[in-house]
């Protein structure tokens, strides 16, 4: 029987997260401070009683859901995951929860991941959209089709439901396309840009050059990492793998059926909100 314990991404934060941990443990209010000099700015007042609109800034979202994962995850000693995985940026709270990462150089690694990607999104405007109800082969080969803009499969959420990501007028394209062959749905996502698409190869190399000068460490159990799916304990391969991730698609479903191909019988979501608990229901039924 193994235990894996997994961390959600961008889109699982809420007005207060973090908040009870922040006045229940002494160690999560010293974390929570430590994160706010390490950012220049007090990141827990966005979180603790921001509005949405505040915590949609992509460079309070993704440190305010790493934050709100690892604090929680730190807090609870009895914590001890078999094996470990996260759902696009949820990969850095993997990294730290199963110590390749420290606290802080994950934090710092995040906070450049968002302004980079923010950089990105502004020179390429550009979306996702969710398709629901067509197998993942026929939505690829309907991206497939369109040659002139960019469109690819960008996350494998669950059987049944794959996230595509690509320039405004490729969505709009890919939508009409999925929906005539048989898409139950085909909804364009508010998100900033075309998140784990060739859009992102700027924010790539910006983010490549911090990751390349942060210290990986030997972990203590494997990770699942998004772009293959496949457990990881070497710190060289987590670094390109983490290096490639923002132009790779997430192969979620990939890996929790990997996860569960290696024994897990348990998965713990540590984090805001339970989205990943239901990707995981429709995975793996039985668990």
């Amino acid at each position: 029987m193994k235990h894996a314990f997994i961390f959600p991404g961008q889109g699982a934060q809420f007005s207060g997260m973090g908040k009870n941990l922040y006045e229940e443990h002494a160690q999560a209010k010293e974390l929570f401070e430590q994160a706010n000099e390490i950012l220049g700015f007090r990141i827990t007042d966005v979180m603790f009683s921001g509005t949405d609109e505040e915590l949609k800034q992509t460079k309070v979202t993704q440190p305010a859901v790493f934050l709100h994962s690892v604090v929680q995850f730190l807090c609870n000693p009895e914590y001890r995951p078999d094996m470990v995985a996260g759902h696009s940026l949820g990969e850095f709270s993997a990294l730290v929860a199963n110590k390749t990462l420290a606290f802080a150089d994950g934090l710092r690694l995040v906070a450049q991941r968002a302004a980079a990607m923010q950089r990105a999104c502004e020179m390429n405007p550009s979306t996702m959209a969710a398709v629901l109800g067509l197998e993942d082969a026929v939505v690829e080969q309907v991206c497939a089709t369109i040659t002139d803009e960019v469109v690819v499969a960008a996350n494998y959420n669950c059987p049944g439901q794959l996230v595509i990501s690509g320039s405004n007028a490729g969505i709009a394209l890919a939508c009409e396309k999925l929906k005539a062959a048989g898409a139950k749905r085909a909804l364009v996502l508010q998100v900033g840009g075309a998140f784990h698409s060739p859009l992102m190869a700027p924010a790539q190399e910006e983010l490549q050059a911090a990751i390349e000068a942060t210290q990986f460490n030997t972990p203590v159990c494997p990770v699942y990492q998004n772009v293959d799916a496949l457990p990881y304990t070497d710190p060289a391969h987590i670094r390109q793998n983490l290096i490639k991730q923002l132009t790779a698609p997430v192969r979620w479903t990939q890996s929790v059926k990997n996860m569960v191909a290696d024994g897990a019988t348990q998965f713990t979501e540590v984090g805001p909100g339970n989205v990943l608990q239901g990707l995981v229901k429709k995975i793996a039924p039985g668990l």
